[in-house]
């Protein structure tokens, strides 16, 4: 009787992990065993840890539908501000940027609005070299974004001290509209579009500055 139960058991735990097994397979962890946590990764724009384990999701092609809300001023589409993750952003406009010919180190702050980016470059053509940057940090960011770029490499501890500020502070816009305007002193590179100035400003956005 003890040796048919456990048998029985044996086969109970065979049965067990053959599930677990055959689970594994559709579940959403890395074969290290590594979890992966949707609802703290589905705002990041990319996932640097993804392993031969789990589905490579650079191959997929994204997509979402929104539609505008048929309540008057609803302002749930708005949340974009707070959507955002902000230091990845500035993460991958650095990576990108020091893909650039000529731009060795590079310092990217990112604001509810604006990009700031102050960059160490050798480069022998300053404005083109600017237009790249800037250009790349639009190519990331929403559009309703205005990028501002400085090669004055000081500048770079300036944007650094910055993000270090409470940016709810009373002075925190001064502080940013301050180093704006010392960046603004390198070349910024050409204007967007013939209604765009060179750091993707309109003439309705200086108006409300």
């Amino acid at each position: 009787m003890k040796k048919l139960l456990i048998i029985a058991g044996l086969c109970t735990i065979i049965a067990l992990s053959g599930c677990t097994k055959d689970t594994a397979k559709n579940d959403i962890y890395e074969e290290s065993g590594n979890t992966i946590n949707v609802n703290n990764k589905r705002h990041e724009l990319y996932n640097e840890g993804a392993s031969k384990g789990v589905r490579n999701v650079s191959n997929d092609y994204g997509y979402v539908r929104h539609q505008k809300s048929p309540l008057m001023n609803d302002k749930t589409a708005n949340n974009h501000y707070t959507a955002l993750d902000r230091e990845q952003l500035a993460n991958i406009i650095s990576k990108y940027s020091t893909n650039i010919p000529n731009v060795n180190d590079v310092a990217t702050l990112v604001t509810d609005q604006e990009v700031l980016i102050a960059y160490d470059t050798n480069s022998k053509d300053r404005n083109l070299t600017a237009d790249q940057v800037k250009k790349t940090a639009m190519s990331v960011v929403p559009r309703y974004y205005h990028v501002y770029v400085t090669d004055n490499k000081v500048l770079m501890r300036d944007v650094e001290n910055l993000a270090n500020t409470d940016s709810t502070g009373k002075n925190a816009r001064n502080l940013v509209n301050g180093l704006i305007t010392q960046m603004k002193k390198s070349p910024q590179g050409q204007p967007i579009s013939s209604s765009e100035d060179a750091n993707g400003l309109t003439p309705d956005d200086k108006t409300n500055r």
